[in-house]
């Protein structure tokens, strides 16, 4: 046991992040440490604010963070189709004009805007999406992340997956977020913590049996988990956030 003040670690509040929270609190490596669960947006500001120490970040608005260092070999990705990061629309792509905008996610608006730019070739309206809703125009398309697009996708007669429309343009996988901190953190914690995320990526079957409650059945979580998701934190996905964030940043200068 070290003498150092606990660690917080701040983490997304979302299905896809299960793995992650059980491997931090069940693993028995970090039994020192806070973990807070929020909206992928809050993470960020609960790390630039010194409220964590290790926030699991959306990659999308790591610029606003610097200087900002990756920790353990995990993130939150996809390699291919990802489900849960999705335009809807009852309009084909191309006769869409109006693009509404989840803000709980900085990584998904930047993607779907270097989409439409780069793949789509189209220029919408660009709008955040009220918190208490909208109502659509037949031609108005709506991003949708994380736990919410299991039901909403029930309502719109499209659904394109924003990750399989990247590896369509990059032929790359997708970063959704990943862990960092502002500072460079001591070595036995950033080992124990990677251990911690490792034992949860393998324990996901027991990770969906202890969760309180899910949004859709064990067997959707578990295929979700173990297919839909990829977690390891690869070259070849250190090479798409680069990417992405250069994609990014042309973007914003444009």
């Amino acid at each position: 046991m070290h003498s150092e003040k606990p660690f917080n670690i701040a983490a997304v509040s979302y299905l896809n992040t299960l793995p992650f929270v059980y491997g931090i609190t069940r693993s028995n490596e970090l039994s020192d440490t806070n973990l807070r669960l929020m909206v992928p947006s809050d993470c960020a500001t609960s790390l630039l604010e010194g409220q964590s120490q290790v926030a699991l970040v959306p990659v999308g608005v790591l610029e606003q963070l610097k200087p900002w260092h990756l920790i353990g070999n995990y993130c939150i990705g996809a390699e291919g189709a990802v489900k849960t990061v999705l335009l809807l629309s009852n309009v084909p792509i191309r006769d869409i004009g109006r693009i509404y905008l989840d803000t709980d996610s900085g990584t998904s608006v930047r993607l779907v805007k270097i989409l439409a730019a780069r793949l789509w070739k189209i220029n919408p309206v660009w709008q955040k999406l009220p918190k208490d809703g909208v109502s659509l125009n037949p031609t108005d398309a709506v991003v949708a992340i994380g736990d919410k697009t299991f039901a909403m996708r029930n309502n719109f007669t499209m659904a394109t997956d924003l990750a399989h429309e990247w590896m369509q343009l990059t032929g790359l996988p997708f970063v959704f977020a990943a862990w960092v901190s502002k500072q460079f953190l001591p070595e036995h914690f950033t080992s124990r913590f990677n251990k911690a995320l490792e034992y949860g990526i393998t324990h996901i079957g027991e990770a969906i049996g202890s969760a309180p409650e899910l949004i859709v059945s064990p067997q959707e979580a578990l295929a979700y988990l173990s297919h839909d998701i990829s977690y390891h934190l690869n070259a070849e996905k250190r090479e798409a956030m680069k990417l992405f964030m250069e994609l990014a940043q042309s973007l914003d200068q444009e």
